[in-house]
C-alpha cells in the first residue's frame, strides 16, 4: 500500500468518525434529561436489576450489566443461565430502538405481572415497550427499520446501540463519583478469570 493510499483511506475514516460524533451531540442536545432522574431512582431501589436488549442492543446491554455488577448492584442479563425469576422489588432495563421487539415486549410484560419495575429506552415513546414501562427514556436516534432517516448517516440502529451505551456510561458515571468508591475498590470486582 502506497504512501496516497493509506493517507485516502485515515482520511475517510476519520471523516467517518468526525460524522458520528457530530450525530452524538445532536443526540446529547436533545435528550429529554429529565427522564433519567427517575431511572437512576428506580436502580438505586431495585433489589436486583435484570437487563434485556437483542441483537447488537444485546451486547450494549451486556456491557451496561458489567459497569452496574462493578459498582456493587446485584445484576442479571436475562437469557443467561444464572438469572433467576424477577419479581417484585426487582427492576428491568430493557432497551429496543423500535421497542417492538417481540421476546423483549413479552419479557417486559412478565416483568410487570410480576411486581418488578421497568425501565426502557427507546426511540419510540409510544411503542408498546414503553407503553408497558414505568420509565422511559427517548433516545432520539434512528431505528434499524427506518432506513430513509435523517436522523442518521449511520446503518440501521447503529446510532441507538451506541448511544444507549453513551447515556448508560453517564448514568454510571454519575452513580460512581456519587458513591466515593474509588477506583481500587472497583477494580478489585473486576474479572479476574478472562
Amino acid at each position: 500500500m502506497d504512501y496516497l493510499e493509506v493517507s485516502t483511506k485515515a482520511a475517510a475514516i476519520h471523516e467517518a468518525l468526525q460524522m458520528i460524533l457530530e450525530e452524538h451531540q445532536q443526540i446529547a442536545q436533545h435528550l429529554p434529561y429529565d427522564q433519567l432522574p427517575k431511572i437512576v431512582n428506580a436502580i438505586d431501589e431495585a433489589q436486583h436489576i435484570f437487563l434485556l436488549g437483542a441483537g447488537r442492543t444485546g451486547f450494549m446491554i451486556k456491557a451496561a450489566a458489567m459497569r452496574l455488577m462493578h459498582l456493587g448492584y446485584s445484576v442479571y442479563v436475562v437469557g443467561e443461565t444464572i438469572a433467576p425469576a424477577i419479581g417484585e422489588g426487582d427492576l428491568l432495563i430493557a432497551a429496543s430502538g423500535s421497542g417492538t421487539t417481540g421476546n423483549i415486549v413479552k419479557a417486559a410484560q412478565t416483568a410487570k405481572d410480576s411486581g418488578a419495575q421497568i425501565a426502557c429506552f427507546t426511540t419510540n415513546p409510544n411503542a408498546p415497550l414503553a407503553q408497558i414501562s414505568n420509565y422511559t427514556m427517548t433516545i432520539p436516534a434512528a431505528g434499524k427499520q427506518d432506513k430513509n432517516s435523517t436522523a442518521s448517516q449511520q446503518y440501521a440502529g447503529s446510532l441507538f446501540e451506541q448511544s444507549f451505551l453513551l447515556v448508560f456510561d453517564a448514568i454510571i458515571q454519575h452513580l460512581w463519583k456519587r458513591s466515593g468508591v474509588t477506583h481500587d475498590e472497583l477494580w478489585k470486582r473486576h474479572a479476574n478469570m478472562e
